[in-house]
């Protein structure tokens, strides 16, 4: 079996594959709302956030056992320390348990730090392109679809606690790669230094610079992303979900059982 640190190839982004996942995944966003306004508050509601979410959490523990096989493992790689990694399942136990904490760290990562890797793919080929190619586009456009369902689908908002919940697990999984980092040599969330390709992060400056402008940049957007759904307009007809605070529901709808 071919393994190799090198790539045998790479995704071309914006080439003719890139843009035909990016028109695949607005329709499939549009088309996930509907559904799941159509189905909020029937029984069918939670059968399909149940199965959704054992299809993602199977899919990904599955793919992190699959880099962890002798042919295919490489330090920069098979860890499961990129933060897509993490938002996978933090994303699968959203869809099982419907957890605030969890509904509420999908939303800020899944919609801005996943995003960049849809907008700009940094897709290497090591073994089999189709598996990979598949592997990727699934995982990542999953882990964006997943929060626009909660949110525009089902209701879910973020609070303020949310947002500071979801800052801090930021701090906390970035500490932890940046320190395997150290020792191992490898690059976990570009975080010892920028990509190979093409990335959102040419614009903000050479290492360490733009991992300040990050820190930053997430700050304020993810505050942009909170205050819609905390002005008092927006709370109107909302209550809290579960104990921690971090997402309210819009109650509009009683669950049919």
């Amino acid at each position: 079996m071919h393994s190799s640190v090198e790539p045998i190839d790479r995704m071309i982004p914006y080439g003719s594959e890139h843009l035909i996942v990016l028109i695949f995944t607005v329709v499939l966003a549009v088309v996930a709302v509907l559904v799941a306004r159509r189905i909020r508050g029937t029984r069918y509601e939670n059968q399909a956030l149940r199965i959704s979410g054992w299809v993602m959490l199977m899919t990904t523990v599955l793919w992190i056992l699959w880099g962890f096989l002798p042919g295919n493992w490489n330090i920069d790689q098979s860890l499961p320390l990129q933060l897509s990694d993490a938002v996978r399942l933090i994303t699968a136990i959203a869809l099982l348990t419907r957890a605030g904490w969890a509904i509420a760290i999908s939303y800020f990562w899944g919609l801005t730090l996943n995003l960049q890797s849809i907008i700009t793919p940094d897709l290497n080929y090591f073994d089999y392109p189709v598996l990979e190619f598949v592997m990727y586009w699934f995982l990542h456009i999953a882990a964006l679809i997943v929060p626009i369902i909660f949110v525009w689908g089902l209701g879910y908002r973020p609070t303020w606690r949310g947002y500071g919940i979801a800052y801090a697990a930021t701090l906390l999984w970035a500490g932890t790669a940046f320190s395997v980092n150290t020792l191992t040599g490898a690059n976990y969330g570009y975080l010892s230094h920028a990509p190979a390709g093409p990335s959102v992060l040419d614009v903000l400056g050479p290492w360490p610079v733009y991992i300040l402008w990050e820190a930053v940049i997430i700050a304020v957007v993810w505050a942009l992303m909170t205050w819609p759904w905390e002005t008092r307009d927006s709370r109107t007809n909302t209550a809290v979900v579960g104990t921690t605070g971090t997402v309210r529901r819009n109650n509009r709808h009683t669950l049919v059982t």
